[in-house]
């Protein structure tokens, strides 16, 4: 299904962005880091759960080879992701 979401929208890079969005809004973005530290995620509420985060982190793991490490503070809604990715996102591909 997220494969459904990246080739139906635009995906744009810029130094340590990705930006998911179509031609009305922006869907998610990722800030980070060449160390692989996610600054700050965000998926817009009319398109989460359904693994944009996730589509968004894998694409940093990718870009940067790194471990994921989120960086402090981590809000509220990023624990509930942390806690949703726990097993799986330093064993991203």
């Amino acid at each position: 299904m997220i494969y459904n979401i990246l080739s139906k929208h635009e995906l744009v890079y810029s130094e340590g962005f990705y930006t998911l969005k179509n031609l009305n809004t922006t869907i998610g973005f990722v800030r980070f880091n060449i160390n692989g530290e996610i600054e700050y995620i965000f998926v817009n509420p009319i398109f989460r759960k359904q693994g944009v985060a996730k589509q968004l982190l894998k694409l940093v793991k990718k870009k940067t080879g790194k471990k994921l490490v989120f960086q402090e503070p981590v809000s509220p809604l990023g624990s509930k992701l942390l806690n949703s990715l726990d097993k799986e996102l330093n064993s991203i591909q």
